[in-house]
């Protein structure tokens, strides 16, 4: 079944956020507006709440902002990472440059996005309400039970065990594609938190565990790259070794939460036929097909 309040709290907590961030957001505030962002573009995408162009223009404007604080979010999260990497005295003026860099940018960054906040404030929040608004009407309730949430389950359930059959693809996850393959897992968990009790979904906290270990992975990369931009030290730092050897660690955990999971939950299986590879059909395990199952029940 689904849960009328978590589809409702993406566009309350984004309506709150817009009346009250400062024009200095804290990271909290910015990670809460992106998390918040991202889960009602899911709701928007899934359910009828508005008319096919009002739908667009709202949600063209909530990710014109998300993005925005998504700038703003990856250099709170790479000085937080850097602030607490283990690192040797010598490389202590590389340290310095490459936080006080981190500074400057996040300093940029939240003033591009306070004015680009300040600037769709108001009639954002003003489109959120009607949001709120449209979801009660859709999901009436008499007692307990929602009187015309069924076909809305339908909906958002066939959407779930579209992005869950996408899951099975590529055969195989490197570089290249694990980050992408993120945006899908994300995709999924999204979807299944409109259900009531998700949280006790054990594959919904494991979408979330893999979900977390390739951003922190793709964090560390996107890290790396500015270093070497910015120090220009080539070969010879030792912080950017040091923080190579932090990508590699973190690359190695994700890999496996992903291919584990895709190997225990959604039992993705090869076998080899005369020196060929074929897919074997998927067939994801019980606790899989139970979070899904809860969007309808």
């Amino acid at each position: 079944m689904l849960d009328q309040s978590q589809i409702q709290k993406p566009a309350r907590k984004l309506r709150k956020l817009l009346r009250k961030m400062s024009s200095v957001p804290t990271s909290k505030d910015v990670h809460n507006f992106r998390t918040n962002a991202r889960r009602l573009e899911t709701v928007l995408e899934t359910l009828p709440l508005a008319h096919p162009k009002k739908r667009q223009q709202l949600d063209e404007c909530i990710s014109k902002l998300r993005k925005r604080a998504g700038k703003v979010r990856d250099f709170d999260v790479l000085t937080d990472y850097l602030s607490g990497i283990p690192h040797d005295r010598s490389e202590n003026d590389c340290l310095v440059r490459l936080l006080e860099y981190l500074g400057a940018q996040r300093e940029k960054q939240a003033r591009k996005f306070h004015r680009l906040q300040k600037q769709h404030a108001s009639g954002l929040r003003r489109k959120l309400k009607r949001t709120s608004k449209t979801i009660e009407k859709i999901f009436p309730v008499k007692g307990d039970r929602p009187l015309k949430a069924k076909p809305i389950s339908a909906k958002v359930s066939s959407a779930a065990l579209i992005v869950l059959s996408d899951l099975t693809e590529p055969s195989h996850l490197q570089r290249s594609n694990l980050h992408e393959y993120r945006l899908k897992v994300k995709e999924l968990r999204n979807l299944l938190q409109m259900a009531k009790n998700s949280d006790q979904q054990p594959f919904v906290d494991r979408l979330g565990q893999v979900k977390d270990s390739i951003g922190e992975w793709h964090d560390w990369e996107v890290l790396v790259a500015i270093a070497k931009d910015v120090l220009d030290h080539g070969r010879t730092c030792g912080l950017i070794k040091n923080l190579q050897n932090t990508v590699e660690t973190k690359f190695g955990m994700a890999l496996r939460l992903a291919e584990t999971m895709r190997r225990d939950d959604l039992r993705i299986r090869q076998r080899h036929e005369k020196g060929t590879s074929k897919r074997r059909p998927p067939q994801p395990a019980s606790e899989v097909w139970s979070a899904t199952a809860s969007l309808t029940a």
